[in-house]
């Protein structure tokens, strides 16, 4: 006699146990290196004049100086705006940001701005007066929102001799 098999009408269960454990692992390192894997740019400009030529007299060509005794800001064609010695704690990136709002106001449809890089300037440094000189917070109703500075910052190397214009005095805001 033959005997008969009774198929179960139930189907087995399927153990996922693990792929929810990968799953509860996975996901949440995949989020966290997502923050990291930011890649953010700095647009730059060059300056394209040849050494020793002279930028057009009607042109206002803004020139931030970052030396390792301080910062100058000046008008290429009517010469120093502003100087600001070095701190105790390091550049004056504060004073810089006030000296070029009151440029902002004075000039608004300006953008560009040279920023002279001495040899023994660090990369943070470069970095933070490079964000100093792009924007900077301001206040809209009662929220904080970036106001626009400078955006196009131009990159040049500042003579090795380059020594600032009042050394350890600030010269008047007269200049713009």
């Amino acid at each position: 006699m033959r005997r008969r098999h009774r198929r179960l009408s139930t189907s087995p269960d399927l153990d996922i146990t693990a792929f929810l454990n990968l799953m509860i692992v996975l996901v949440p390192v995949l989020l966290l290196g997502m923050v990291f894997s930011q890649v953010h740019m700095i647009e730059l400009n060059f300056p394209g004049m040849e050494p020793g030529e002279a930028p057009e007299a009607d042109d206002f060509r803004l020139v931030v100086t970052l030396i390792p005794e301080g910062i100058e800001i000046a008008d290429s064609d009517r010469g120093v705006i502003r100087v600001l010695p070095k701190k105790t704690g390091g550049q004056d990136f504060a004073a810089l940001r006030e000296v070029l709002r009151q440029v902002k106001t004075r000039v608004p449809e300006k953008t560009d701005l040279v920023l002279e890089v001495g040899p023994d300037i660090d990369y943070q440094t470069l970095v933070t007066a490079m964000d100093t000189v792009r924007s900077y917070p301001a206040v809209v109703a009662a929220s904080v929102v970036e106001g626009e500075l400078f955006p196009d910052v131009s990159l040049m190397d500042a003579s090795e001799s380059r020594q600032l214009a009042a050394t350890g005095k600030e010269s008047s805001g007269e200049g713009v």
